[in-house]
């Protein structure tokens, strides 16, 4: 169980750590600030290789057994991460004389000129998370094989828990490592602990049953691709592109053209019977609702903080580490409480604390103070970690054995859905409406004949209107996360205290 634990842990962990790295690693680039765009696809293509092989990695591991499986991802994720370790640091290669002058002089320039670009970190990092990626459903699937349905409960609360310390101590540990080492190596230390994990795993988990069929491989690239081609979509949200146009429609298409498919064959990778069980829908559903939720609080609470409480980025990070470090000890509170609980209970009592304490959080403005604040924090956070263990529970009980692998990957994959829906809510109608509110207010322009003092006066007034602008804004996001939470309630109705099995 340690081992599964800290491979969930790990996966996350190198979700978020390049957050903390991103300066040095323009510098090393030569990636000037207007560029920026560029290097954030370190951290949306990891999303992308993340969110689209869940589902097809936990339907592989009841084909092809779990650990193996998870064996192929670690292994994955290691070359991944010794790939984007390599970034800018592979000019030894032509700094030897004797490789210099060697028949090998010219595939080596092209070497380590091509680990000195944006584009070799993105694709290295894409390889990273289609590794992780694997790991999340599988332990998930893991936990259910080894433990009966009574005593599930908290194992799955302590999954979420890694899951989400692994998220919030990323971003800290790349800061600790780049403080004393060069940046790259926060992916070669993944090795040692990567292996340590491989090593626990073939020593403790025994292979499991498998069923049998053949793989559906066009299906995995339908399901994959429309992960993918959805979720550039909802990034691109807010540009004046006609690729999102593209994206929508080829993801939308791989979605309605893959129940055909599947209606054909034997073994698709994602069963179809699952949508029929509407406690398996009913949690998928909530899923969505909470990662959007999750994310408009994780993005808008520091920029809130930066911009109009006008705290540095550090203290930005530390307001909202009340939410962060609250969310794990919430998931293992849900996991000790649907051990006796119908699973309904936990689940709307949560989506009650993070929806209120959101839709209190409305009410901020640049002079709220502690503790007030951090009470509101520490309430979501709470709601948003009591949630996860029953919502995955629900959804893993409601496949059945042969299933597990499906059902873990496909919960898993609801919960980054709605986070991505989430963040491009924000950057596609906050944009929007701060440009709509802007329009009313007039930049002030010194007049003939107007005094410091006068000057002076109407530039406060413009700093005024601007921070209400922005304290509108982050009231109607605060607002909006919490009103979803609130609907999350009615289809948490729908998941049943016993669960049913085909």
């Amino acid at each position: 169980m340690i081992a599964i634990i800290a491979g969930v842990f790990f996966a996350a962990d190198d979700q978020t750590v390049v957050v903390t790295i991103i300066p040095r690693m323009m510098t090393d680039l030569n990636v000037g600030v207007t560029e920026l765009n560029q290097v954030s696809w370190t951290i949306t293509g990891y999303l992308l290789g993340y969110v689209a092989v869940m589902p097809v990695m936990g339907r592989l591991s009841d084909i092809f057994g779990r650990r193996n499986i998870y064996i192929m991802g670690m292994l994955i994720f290691m070359f991944g991460s010794v790939g984007t370790a390599m970034t800018a640091s592979m000019y030894w290669l032509t700094d030897s004389e004797t490789l210099r002058n060697s028949y090998f002089h010219g595939p080596l320039d092209y070497i380590v000129n091509a680990t000195t670009t944006v584009e070799w970190v993105v694709v290295t990092r894409i390889i990273q998370s289609i590794g992780a990626g694997a790991l999340v459903p599988v332990s998930i699937a893991m936990v259910a094989d080894i433990y009966p349905t009574g005593k599930r409960a908290m194992a799955m609360g302590l999954i979420g828990a890694a899951a989400e310390m692994g998220a919030v101590v990323g971003p800290v540990w790349g800061g600790m490592v780049t403080k004393f080492l060069d940046w790259q190596w926060v992916f070669w230390l993944n090795l040692p602990v990567a292996i340590i994990v491989l090593l626990g795993i073939c020593l403790s988990f025994p292979d499991g049953k498998r069923i049998k069929g053949n793989i559906d491989y066009v299906g995995a690239t339908m399901v994959a691709g429309a992960l993918c081609l959805i979720t550039l979509g909802c990034s691109s949200l807010g540009e004046s592109s006609s690729y999102i146009y593209i994206y929508f429609t080829l993801g939308i298409a791989c979605i309605v053209g893959y129940p055909f498919l599947a209606a054909r064959i034997s073994n698709p990778i994602i069963p179809l019977v699952l949508f029929r069980n509407t406690e398996f829908v009913a949690s998928n559903i909530v899923n969505i609702l909470y990662g959007a939720s999750l994310m408009i609080a994780l993005v808008t609470i520091p920029l809130m903080a930066n911009t109009i409480l006008m705290k540095s980025p550090m203290e930005g990070g530390l307001i909202l580490s009340r939410l962060t470090i609250a969310i794990p000890i919430g998931a293992v509170l849900g996991g000790i409480l649907i051990k006796n609980l119908d699973r309904r209970i936990p689940s709307i009592v949560a989506l009650v604390m993070c929806g209120s304490a959101l839709l209190l959080m409305q009410y901020w403005d640049q002079n709220i103070k502690d503790p007030l604040m951090s009470i509101h924090l520490i309430i979501a956070g709470l709601g948003f970690g009591l949630i996860i263990a029953p919502v995955t529970l629900t959804a893993v009980n409601s496949g059945g054995e042969t299933m597990r692998g499906a059902t873990a990957g496909i919960i898993t994959t609801s919960r980054f859905i709605g986070m991505t829906l989430g963040i491009s809510a924000i950057a596609a109608w906050g944009s929007g409406r701060f440009k709509n509110l802007l329009l009313g207010v007039e930049v002030p322009m010194l007049t003939a004949g107007e005094t410091t003092t006068q000057m002076s006066t109407r530039l406060d007034q413009f700093q005024s209107s601007i921070t209400g602008i922005g304290v509108s804004i982050f009231s109607d996001f605060y607002q909006t996360a919490g009103v979803i939470c609130i609907l999350a309630i009615f289809p948490c109705l729908f998941m049943k205290s016993e669960s049913a099995s085909y």
